[in-house]
């Protein structure tokens, strides 16, 4: 299979451990087959030991750490993991602040407070657009689409509480919100077969706005739905996940740029996303 570079260079990032990538694995490298095998893709045990594994960083004032598709950020149903209930018992704490949060189904890296200041300005970053967020989503697309290509997407959505579903409506719809995103078309899947109906493709994308669901959405609507996707995918995009067992949603928040809450400091982190989805763009 050919190789593409999956990350170009970016700045110096401050990590502790996990799996981040620094400045030399950046060049060149590719995600490796190994990542995607074995428990990285059933994870659905959270436990101190477990979780150890996952922490990027960690100091006084905040922790950033991976977390694997199938885990809720946070959760009311008793016995289910979930990462706050995780975090509280690893820092043996009963205060963390959920800062943002990631589909129970994606993968991806969060940041939390580890004390109430500390997530308090965190949220405000978020909340202005200050948190830099990227991602990578594995998508299958009605027509092939030209490595490179780049594009903006701006629709209005509008948000169904009572079956947690969102989708693309008109701008004067009532409680219709503007979602604009960016994409790039990263690289598409090797050997894919003349009759398939649709190309599987890697896309990075930049989130300008933050709604529900919005990547998958947007992405669904643009004839891009990303696979594992049951709820806004296509026939043919739940068929190909089904016939590749991919089983979680193929969209990982790989990046994050914050400042530091209390030093200002810019804090970057990557990872290479495991989920099954991008196993097809695997060296």
């Amino acid at each position: 299979m050919e190789k593409w570079k999956m990350l170009k260079e970016r700045e110096q990032m401050e990590f502790v451990s996990g799996n981040i990538l620094n400045r030399d694995i950046l060049n060149g490298d590719v995600l490796n087959r190994d990542s995607l095998k074995g428990d990285n893709l059933n994870r659905n045990v959270l436990n101190r030991d477990s979780l150890n594994g996952d922490i990027l960083y960690e100091d006084k004032e905040i922790i950033v750490c991976r977390k694997m598709a199938g885990i809720a950020v946070q959760t009311a149903r008793i016995g289910e993991a979930d990462m706050e209930s995780a975090l509280k018992n690893y820092l043996r704490t009963s205060y963390i602040g959920i800062v943002h949060r990631l589909d129970q189904l994606v993968e991806g890296i969060l940041v939390f407070g580890k004390t109430k200041d500390a997530a308090a300005a965190l949220s405000r970053q978020s909340r202005e657009r200050m948190m830099n967020k990227e991602y990578y989503a594995a998508v299958a697309a009605a027509k092939p689409v030209p490595v490179k290509e780049k594009c903006t997407l701006v629709d209005y959505l509008k948000k169904d509480g009572k079956g947690n579903i969102s989708r693309v409506t008109c701008p004067d719809e009532k409680d219709a919100k503007r979602a604009e995103l960016s994409y790039e078309v990263i690289g598409t899947a090797a050997g894919q077969e003349q009759d398939m109906e649709i190309s599987i493709a890697l896309v990075r994308v930049c989130l300008k706005t933050g709604r529900h669901h919005q990547i998958r959405v947007q992405m669904a609507n643009a004839g891009m739905p990303i696979l594992g996707d049951n709820k806004y995918g296509s026939r043919e995009s739940k068929a190909y996940s089904s016939e590749n067992h991919v089983k979680n949603i193929a969209l990982c928040a790989y990046g994050l740029e914050f400042a530091h809450p209390r030093t200002g400091k810019k804090m970057n982190f990557q990872i290479v996303p495991s989920g099954e989805g991008f196993r097809c763009f695997a060296s």
